[in-house]
């Protein structure tokens, strides 16, 4: 039985839930990284990157490359740089809800003290 769309989807954005991965795809966008570049970056275990970049690569969201020692890592398309700038704007859209809902909540609380005094 095929797995249906919304599930697929979801198993989708559970492989991306993690800071590493993100913080992946983040570097990524400006270009392919060999893993020593990448690890210099995010300040991780090696282990840790290594088993990140994995689950990155087995999902083919990032390609890796050998070149003589090193292994170079790249956006499988530009597919993931856009959603990697759509998550940017949507964060950047509610944070600024939330400034302004906590700009709201300290006027009406000043306004609460202004009228006890």
């Amino acid at each position: 039985m095929p797995v249906p769309l919304y599930q697929a989807k979801a198993e989708f954005f559970r492989m991306l839930g993690h800071p590493v991965r993100i913080r992946v795809l983040e570097l990524l966008q400006d270009g392919p990284m060999p893993v020593r570049d990448l690890l210099a970056q995010i300040e991780v275990e090696r282990s840790n990157l290594s088993q990140q970049l994995a689950i990155l690569r087995r999902s083919g969201i990032v390609t890796a490359t050998r070149d003589g020692d090193t292994v170079v890592y790249a956006l499988a398309g530009g597919d993931v740089a856009d959603l990697m700038r759509a998550a940017r704007r949507i964060l950047t859209e509610l944070l600024a809800g939330q400034q302004d809902l906590l700009t709201e909540l300290r006027e009406a609380e000043d306004e609460a003290v202004a009228k006890r005094t």
